[in-house]
């Protein structure tokens, strides 16, 4: 069957090709549009379609419209309710039902040539419980656990995957929902909702638990696979933040309640879960599985021999989740994800001419991973732009921002490049055979989604990726899938003694991860990164703008 995904309704609009079971194209529409998520979660923009996602995942398998099986949409009108109803205040909620019954003529509109019939409506915790246990590896029989901020009328769905097959076991109705619960708290530290939770995150490893108690009586677990979430009077705990407002000890205080309080709740959730299923594998995803400080605890504390998040496990992943679900159900066996590099890519021949259209001085090196490895030896900033795009929010050496770890000013120094806050931190790629070496966490690690505690004798030696708390959120890389990165992991090595690079997304704050040659060269000129990358070829920042001489483009 050939099956396009599709998720649009809250934020994270995504669209994913599988065909005979198989993941052949995944992108956020983000990328193409240039606008961060896409678009804000707000019902007024709940009718936008991720139409270019759409039209180049067909594209990328010389598809028409008319030509798919069926379009899976990730979220059933059918089963929502008023918001009133849930316990939610959203007045205009009624406006996201309006455009989810209609999407099915939407969609023919954006894609010419569609039946409207063939569109089908997947739940959307279905839809995120599938693109978890369908893309996991070896993940035939296992536990599968969802936590977001909301779908048609519940927040929560665990369930267990045999074969084809996804039995729901447990749903947490709204209005309690562990997602809205920090998606408050975002937004009473001054950080964007539904798009900043990773810095409250950052921000908690900064604090103590001491506003636990408080938190524990309003979310905690109910002990049959279920939890309250009330809400919490946040201003009664620490004065809100405004968003130019330096952070003080309080709010990483809140944050740190918060944060632990979280994992108190998955953990029971996760136990629960196991006492239904005795699975050894846990599969993930939702926007909650986002957090990878949680997934640790998880790891280490929880029943489940092994943990596995989909790297895409927001709202962008139901797009392939729905695309999987209905394969499955049609009689196709979904096969595991290669890896999360789905997006767009370009031949050297086409990344030359983007070169040459620029008109900026380029070279090719005989070996762009040694010349890098070089580069980030001298304690340069390297813009990494190499194969497909990533699938999800992390950059997973293919749309990077590279650094020398040793040098302690570099996670500064970055932080300034991107524009963040300096409570931030940078992560580490590191072979995946040298991992357990430095790094104490789940191993292999390729998506960045746990962070490890880094070994006594190595904090000293990569200072830049060593958080405020000791750990690094890593991504271990294979040789196989990722020869080149490999290749440049080694080089490094070979001239500096360390088998970690900082690996940093290739973008700019507010905006999104750069997915193009152009956005490319756009991020290289306007930011203080002293080479990029660009597959084969090299644009050194000194040449770049001391080149005054067309005659020097492209020597």
């Amino acid at each position: 069957m050939r099956i396009l995904g599709i998720n649009a309704l809250f934020h994270d609009p995504a669209a994913a090709l599988v065909i005979d079971g198989r993941t052949v194209a995944a992108a956020e529409e983000e990328r193409f549009s240039r606008r961060k998520h896409g678009k804000r979660p707000v019902p007024f923009a709940a009718w936008e379609l991720p139409e270019q996602a759409a039209a180049w995942c067909l594209a990328q398998a010389g598809l028409r419209p008319q030509d798919l099986d069926a379009v899976a949409y990730s979220f059933d009108p059918a089963l929502a309710r008023p918001a009133d109803e849930l316990g939610l205040d959203d007045p205009w909620d009624h406006l996201r039902l309006t455009y989810a019954r209609e999407a099915p003529r939407f969609l023919a509109t954006a894609l010419p040539g569609l039946d409207p019939a063939a569109v089908r409506f997947v739940p959307h915790h279905v839809a995120h419980a599938a693109s978890a246990a369908h893309a996991a590896p070896d993940a035939e029989t296992c536990a599968v656990l969802v936590l977001d901020g909301r779908g048609e009328a519940a927040s929560h769905l665990a369930a267990r995957r045999v074969g084809r097959d996804l039995e729901p076991l447990h749903t947490q109705a709204l209005p309690h929902s562990l997602g809205l619960v920090y998606e408050e708290l975002t937004e009473h530290l001054g950080f964007l909702r539904s798009s900043d939770e990773y810095k409250v995150m950052a921000l908690a490893s900064h604090g103590t638990p001491r506003m636990l108690p408080e938190l524990r009586r309003r979310v905690h677990s109910t002990g049959d696979g279920g939890f309250r979430a009330s809400r919490v009077p946040w201003a009664e705990l620490t004065a809100p933040r405004r968003p130019a407002e330096a952070w003080t000890q309080d709010h990483a205080d809140l944050a740190a309640s918060a944060q632990r309080c979280l994992e108190e709740v998955l953990l029971d959730l996760a136990r629960w879960l196991h006492g239904r299923t005795g699975d050894r594998l846990l599969a993930m995803a939702g926007g909650v599985a986002l957090n990878c400080v949680a997934n640790s605890r998880l790891a280490r504390e929880g029943p489940f021999d092994r943990v596995w998040v989909q790297p895409a496990a927001g709202d962008a992943g139901t797009a392939l989740g729905a695309a999987l679900h209905l394969a499955a159900g049609g009689g196709d066996r979904p096969a595991p994800m290669h890896g999360a590099d789905l997006g767009r890519g370009w031949s050297e021949a086409e990344l030359e001419a983007w070169l040459k259209t620029a008109g900026v001085p380029y070279d090719r090196p005989a070996d762009i991973a040694a010349e890098v490895a070089e580069a980030l030896a001298a304690d340069r900033i390297v813009a990494w732009f190499q194969g497909r795009a990533e699938y999800g929010p992390r950059a997973l050496g293919h749309r990077s921002l590279l650094a020398h770890p040793g040098h302690s000013g570099n996670l500064e120094r970055l932080n300034d490049v991107k524009g963040r806050e300096q409570f931030r931190p940078v992560a580490p790629m590191v072979l995946a055979e040298r991992a357990a070496a430095i790094f104490d966490g789940p191993l292999p690690s390729p998506y960045m989604l746990f962070v490890h505690e880094v070994a006594p004798e190595w904090r000293d030696r990569i200072p830049a990726v060593v958080h405020v708390d000791g750990t690094a959120r890593i991504q271990t890389v294979d040789r196989r899938a990722e020869p080149l990165v490999a290749r440049m992991l080694e080089r490094f090595e070979r001239l500096t003694g360390l088998p970690v690079v900082v690996n940093t997304s290739l973008n700019t704050a507010g905006r999104p991860m750069v997915d193009d040659p152009r956005d490319a060269l756009e991020c290289f000129g306007s930011s203080p990164v002293d080479l990029l990358a660009l597959g084969p070829f090299a644009v050194r920042r000194g040449r770049l703008f001391a080149a005054a001489d067309p005659a020097e483009v492209a020597r």
